[in-house]
């Protein structure tokens, strides 16, 4: 991408705003499919890397494509904004399957008594409430951080470069060769599309058709100390048949990659050696052994890097709460009587909806409701000012909170980090749409419409996915897939603080003790400009323990990948980095739902056209 400033390239780039041409068919038949895309995939990949990237910027890229082919160059930027719009408020709804896969694990764990299992018209209904209330919430909000205090919001800033290369040549400040070269970038994005879902279709982990390892591990490789050994392949070192993770790669910071790349070390192969011989784990153990003890430490060093970081920024707290005063609407945004009516509603319509499908008390919802607006606040203010987004942390937080209203409440508790949580996650992905809207000159008021017809979309999308994902490549086990670090998390302080510490090991929370401090340590680190290239990472330190290594290290060569090109072939690499790495995170993603929702046909095609076996 160019290196000049979006504000300056959108006013000498941009012709004039046509007034109501942004909600047109083509932009909103687009935005539906774009919408259906994201969701469908996003539940994948969060799952499977455990973190969501954010996809304004891939939804653009479809937008793109997807408008060229409806109306060939006659569409604009504007219509283009929508569709992106569209596909990061379904993603946003979809990221909440990491609620889902904590439900599956406090099931599974056994630990404390856990029977919540929602089906899939219950996730829909749930989901789209507090998707939809999370929208509405977010609209006076976005006038406070963007308009009044124009806080830069990076990854919207991009999205809004985006949009403006990727625009149809006008005569104005735009020629043919930038509209070839915008087409190229599709081009390289749909070639990295075919060759991830291409290479994922082939692999071991898709029933029925796959071949190829998912992937490679030193086999037989053992190591051991004294008189303890262990076969490394057992611990998941390896590399990743992955194009996802290689893209994720190209899109990480290489300093955040290779500090979860010293996690998984740490995690994987450092600690069975110290477990084993001193018996705080078996002899001979499983990977999902091994991850019960160390998690601990993991979850304790991203929670207090978070939480360090929010303290010693604590005039964001201050100023965050300020915009309670401040906020308002324009005449170009979405009314505020409808969104004070469409807050109200929605409110009442959670309560109702958490009481009839879990039994949760409607005050506890309320709390709930209530908490995740601060959580937004906060959170919107250091994510425009830092690109980090410290939500699922403060979500988290709210189980403790959680804790002592509702004490052994299993279900208050994990239920008070998803309420808060569903509804206040979905501010941060469209506050960015806000900045790329405010940056181009859209209608605040047709983005608001285009983010409340896209939310339902993602929730019934993750409704009818989520299933068949943990089905086909697991969530539970030595074997699983699918990670979920983050779910584990929120899992395991939801059995610890309903439990009592009783039910963990005593080494581990000394562990996690250590690790608490080491995570404020880094995130003071981290604040100073001095120290700051040396510091560890304590989000990538501890997403690394908690993730499998063999993603980690694939996802560590797709940053070293990415570092070498931008070094050899800088301008090739701004152009087409991110649009090769759309493609590769988005193939695999959609290859694997569609493999996953298409799996139980071809089981019955498989079953007719070969009887008896």
């Amino acid at each position: 991408m160019a290196d000049a400033a979006v504000e300056d390239i959108a006013l000498v780039a941009a012709p004039p705003r046509p007034r109501g041409g942004e909600l047109t068919p083509q932009s909103l038949i687009a935005a539906v499919i774009v919408a259906g895309i994201m969701g469908a995939s996003y539940p994948y990949m969060v799952l499977k890397l455990g973190f969501g990237p954010n996809v304004s910027i891939v939804s653009a890229f479809f937008g793109f494509i997807i408008l060229s082919l409806i109306a060939g160059k006659k569409y604009d930027r504007w219509q283009n904004n929508i569709v992106q719009t569209a596909g990061t408020s379904a993603a946003q709804t979809a990221f909440m399957c990491g609620v889902l896969a904590a439900f599956d694990m406090l099931r599974a764990d056994k630990i404390v008594p856990f029977q919540l299992a929602p089906t899939p018209i219950q996730v829909f209904i749930w989901l789209t409430c507090a998707s939809l209330l999370g929208v509405l919430l977010a609209v006076p909000m976005r006038r406070h951080f963007i308009v009044d205090e124009q806080l830069p919001f990076p990854d919207g800033t991009a999205a809004a470069e985006t949009l403006i290369v990727l625009d149809p040549p006008r005569g104005v400040g735009k020629d043919d060769a930038e509209w070839l070269g915008a087409r190229r970038a599709a081009i390289v994005l749909g070639v990295g599309l075919l060759l991830s879902g291409a290479l994922m279709l082939v692999r071991s982990d898709v029933p029925l058709l796959g071949w190829i390892p998912d992937t490679l591990a030193p086999i037989g490789l053992m190591l051991g100390a004294g008189g303890f050994s262990f076969a490394i392949a057992k611990m998941g070192v390896g590399l990743s048949v992955s194009l996802l993770s290689i893209g994720s790669g190209f899109l990480i910071s290489q300093r955040v990659n290779t500090w979860m790349l010293v996690g998984c070390v740490i995690s994987w192969v450092i600690a069975p050696l110290i477990l084993m011989p001193a018996g705080l784990i078996p002899n001979h153990p499983t990977r999902t052994q091994v991850l019960y003890w160390v998690m601990w430490p993991g979850i304790g060093m991203m929670l207090s890097g978070g939480l360090t970081v929010l303290v010693l920024r604590w005039r964001l707290l201050v100023q965050a709460m300020q915009a309670l005063r401040s906020a308002g609407t324009h005449s170009d945004e979405f009314p505020l009587p409808w969104v004070i009516g469409g807050v109200v509603v929605l409110s009442i319509a959670f309560c109702v909806i958490q009481q009839a499908f879990f039994g949760l008390p409607l005050w506890m919802s309320a709390l709930g409701v209530l908490a995740s607006v601060p959580l937004m606040l906060v959170g919107l203010r250091a994510l425009g000012e830092t690109n980090w987004g410290p939500i699922g942390a403060l979500s988290n937080l709210m189980q403790g909170v959680f804790a002592v209203v509702a004490p052994g409440n299993i279900n208050a508790n994990i239920l008070g980090n998803a309420a808060t949580g569903s509804i206040a996650v979905t501010s941060e992905g469209l506050i960015q749409d806000y900045k790329a809207g405010h940056l181009i000159g859209s209608t605040p008021r047709s983005m608001t419409i285009a983010q409340l017809i896209a939310a339902p979309i993602g929730a019934g999308a993750l409704a009818l996915t989520y299933p068949a994902l943990v089905k086909t490549y697991g969530l539970i086990g030595d074997h699983a897939q699918l990670a979920a670090p983050g779910s584990r998390r929120s899992a395991a302080i939801a059995e610890l603080l309903s439990s009592g510490i009783g039910k963990v090991p005593a080494s581990a929370l000394w562990a996690m003790l250590i690790a608490v401090i080491l995570g404020a340590l880094f995130a003071i680190m981290e604040q100073s400009p001095r120290f700051k290239r040396w510091a560890p990472s304590p989000t990538g330190l501890g997403l690394g323990v908690l993730l499998p290594f063999a993603s980690v290290a694939t996802i560590f060569i797709g940053g070293l990948i990415a570092l070498v090109w931008g070094r050899v072939a800088p301008k090739q690499a701004a152009t087409y980095r991110v649009p090769l790495a759309s493609g590769f995170i988005a193939g695999e993603a959609m290859v694997a739902v569609g493999v996953a929702t298409l799996l139980p046909l071809v089981s019955l095609l498989f079953a007719w056209l070969h009887p008896g076996r």
